[in-house]
């Protein structure tokens, strides 16, 4: 794995829009001037061999993380995810039908030497799906050098997907997210783009905001019943609407489904270390920073974007005390290419690992404001 600059195209910006990826740029937040998120002039390569790994480390995790729900419903056991009863109910349920999930991405600490490790699974709302699927893709293409590939068929796994997700005869199915966040906005889209293909024949996109609730049922601003919605919402801020209390009882088919509220909350971390542990893919996890030798950091087990994310042995960790429902994992710091730090983000598409995409910052935290960089293997 390492970390090289290429010549930009040309007419890049054009062609990133092209597909949908309208916020390639962004407003820093403190002076406001434009500033990349998608970068141009580098890339990350792999060898095969590395490529080969990330692969079957993913697939591994995740079948492992498929294994701690049925084992953690089993078992009624919820307190490490400080789940209300209702929650608990809500997610036995979705279990118990068995109500198929879309897709994930696993965030891996990877020098492309040692083995992948595990920072967290991103199993409810994951995004960087459009820039790690089509945009990168095309990337590769435009720049037509012989001998390269791509660990990426995101897309097509996409399409092959949904038809188990929302079955046959499925009628309309809504996207709904916060529009006014651009990111959030060409990711739901895209996967709706995605849903067309796979033969959908009916789909509308709606803001969170305007799913309302009518005689026992979701409705959308048309007064049409919800039966069946994509949401890039978290499920721990849906049960904590007002609406939340309803959704034991409509039969509104939700994806991703409740039971991956237990794999996108990082105390699965925890119940994984104390079922795996020592597994070459995982970290050492605990509730308590004592059970941990050497430098830990802090981790809210609900927060996402690297909010509340700290190194134990900081400056910024003096008087340590968390507010929050957390975890503690031992420091893996990521691998540093020229001066940034790198993240692989690993998709799983059903059940599939089906391609990554790499982030990087200039710190050792992946933020919302970190850049996404294409890779290739030979």
């Amino acid at each position: 794995m390492q970390r090289l600059r290429v010549s930009p195209r040309a007419d890049w910006r054009t062609r990133v829009r092209e597909h949908g990826f309208d916020f390639a740029e962004f407003a820093d937040p403190e002076t406001g001037a434009p500033t990349p998120y998608w970068v141009e002039d580098a890339c990350y390569e792999f060898s095969s061999a590395a490529i080969d790994r990330l692969e079957s480390a993913t697939n591994e995790l995740h079948a492992m993380c498929l294994d701690a729900v049925d084992e953690i419903v089993a078992q009624g056991d919820y307190a490490a995810f400080g789940l209300s009863e209702a929650e608990a109910s809500l997610i036995e349920r979705s279990h118990a039908l068995k109500e198929p999930h879309l897709y994930g991405r696993m965030d891996l600490c990877f020098d492309g030497r040692n083995a992948p490790k595990l920072l967290e699974y991103n199993a409810d709302t994951p995004t960087s799906l459009l820039e790690s699927s089509v945009v990168q893709w095309f990337w590769l293409e435009d720049r037509g050098e012989s001998g390269f590939d791509q660990f990426n068929s995101i897309h097509e796994a996409l399409i092959a997907r949904w038809p188990h997700v929302i079955g046959p005869n499925p009628g309309m199915i809504h996207f709904a997210t916060f529009q006014e966040s651009l990111e959030d906005h060409c990711n739901c889209e895209y996967l709706r783009d995605t849903c067309i293909q796979a033969g959908a024949t009916e789909t509308i996109a709606l803001d969170i905001g305007d799913i309302g609730f009518d005689r026992n049922c979701f409705t959308d601003l048309e007064h049409r019943e919800i039966t069946r919605i994509f949401k890039l919402y978290p499920w721990e801020w849906m049960l904590a609407e007002e609406f939340g209390t309803h959704l034991l009882t409509t039969r509104t088919r939700w994806i991703e489904p409740p039971w991956k509220r237990l794999l996108a909350d990082k105390a699965i971390l925890v119940w994984l270390w104390n079922k795996h542990r020592g597994h070459p893919n995982l970290l050492p996890a605990s509730h308590r920073p004592g059970d941990l030798p050497g430098e830990c950091v802090f981790k809210p087990c609900l927060e996402r974007e690297g909010e509340g994310v700290c190194f134990l042995n900081s400056p910024d960790a003096v008087g340590h005390a968390p507010t929050v429902r957390g975890m503690y994992q031992a420091s893996q710091r990521l691998p540093v290419f020229s001066g940034r730090h790198a993240v692989v983000g690993s998709w799983i598409i059903g059940d599939v690992a089906a391609g990554i995409g790499i982030r990087e910052d200039v710190g050792p935290i992946t933020r919302n404001t970190s850049c996404f960089v294409p890779h290739r293997f030979r």
